[in-house]
């Protein structure tokens, strides 16, 4: 325990000297934070489309239609035209996102649809098609002096007491990316004592290896509390982030996963020679992580063949474990939650074990 004490003091010493370690494992996570909430902030309001409205010879059924089309929430119209070439310049300048052109006449049977060619098959043009074309059926039963049979009711169901908006997406996801990138980035400083032969003096010493690493596995914890501290108030106060914590089940889904991605580290400076290479292969394994692990948006908008990259990779199930113990306040008696929990212990466990046995044979190999 004296030894474990004393290397844990000398890592803590030298993070808090390292300049670099707090940019990248506290300010770098905070800025990529404000950034992308700043862009999605506004990801939770209400869809609206702009369009024109072209009524060249009003009758009775062309405003039946136009009254229709004023009453849904989702429909913004911008112009009433009476020309329909007034109605394509306006798409040509993308001042409207589609035009309608009602029936000239009580006989006249068809309701164009006008919109850019190269947004055709944008979100925005289906959800205006879906509409117009809900409107014509209606006209139609009417027509007919039919009465509507079936409806859909919409529901939602959440997998918790609360459900997840952007933001709490967002704000789990980075403090999840923070916390790995501070235990894959966080141990460089190992290759750079290795580099001026600190290491080598310390074989020569009656320091366990493994204690070692563990120890600067230890101080990285601590680090990764004052980042999901500081993450957390920030999408809270500032981008009103809204979180329901159980306790029980964060502790320890966060000391699984921050020893898990601090593991994972240490394996990669057991093998890397310089700083350079240990960057490099940090950053490989980062980046792949950062973008199919469900941080920015959901793993299900991701091509049907990266799922099973997605579902391999550790940081996948400590982002969806934090959003379990944060948001939906689901506690360790929840078997997704110890599965979560499962997975990254797996991916920690076998990266300690492999950097030890690397820095013992590396440690066997230099005093022959």
């Amino acid at each position: 325990m004296n030894q474990f004490k004393q290397m844990f003091l000398m890592h803590l010493k030298m993070t808090f000297r390292e300049k670099q370690a707090w940019f990248w494992g506290l300010f770098f996570p905070v800025i990529l934070m404000v950034i992308f909430m700043l862009i999605f902030a506004d990801s939770d309001d209400e869809f609206e489309a702009s369009v024109a409205v072209v009524e060249e010879n009003p009758n009775e059924v062309s405003t039946a239609i136009s009254d229709q089309i004023e009453v849904i929430p989702v429909l913004n119209v911008d112009h009433q035209l009476e020309s329909q070439s007034e109605a394509e310049q306006l798409i040509k300048d993308q001042d409207v996102t589609a035009a309608i052109v009602l029936p000239q006449s009580e006989e006249d049977s068809d309701v164009l649809f006008l919109v850019n060619a190269e947004d055709e098959q944008s979100t925005t043009t289906q959800v205006v098609s879906g509409v117009l074309s809900n409107i014509v059926q209606q006209m139609n039963l009417q027509v007919v002096g039919a009465s509507e049979t079936y409806a859909v009711d919409f529901q939602t169901v959440t997998t918790g007491e609360h459900e997840l908006s952007y933001q709490d997406f967002l704000l789990t996801g980075l403090i999840a990316l923070a916390v790995a990138q501070g235990g894959l980035f966080g141990m460089i400083d190992l290759v750079d004592m290795r580099r001026k032969g600190l290491i080598k003096r310390l074989r020569m010493t009656p320091v366990n290896m493994s204690l070692f690493g563990l120890s600067d596995m230890m101080m990285r914890l601590l680090f990764s509390v004052i980042q999901i501290f500081v993450l957390a108030l920030i999408g809270v106060f500032l981008f009103n982030a809204t979180l329901h914590i159980n306790i029980l089940g964060l502790v320890v889904l966060f000391i699984v996963g921050a020893l898990s991605f601090n593991a994972i580290g240490y394996f990669i400076s057991s093998f890397s020679k310089t700083t350079e290479a240990y960057m490099g292969v940090a950053n490989i394994f980062s980046f792949l992580m950062m973008f199919l692990s469900g941080i920015f948006f959901p793993i299900e908008m991701m091509p049907e063949w990266l799922h099973p990259v997605a579902h391999v990779l550790p940081l996948t199930y400590f982002a969806e474990g934090l959003r379990d113990t944060m948001v939906y306040s689901i506690g360790i008696e929840s078997s997704a939650v110890w599965f979560h929990i499962g997975v990254m212990a797996l991916w920690g466990i076998v990266a300690y074990i492999i950097g030890s046995w690397l820095y013992r044979r590396n440690s066997i190999v230099a005093t022959r």
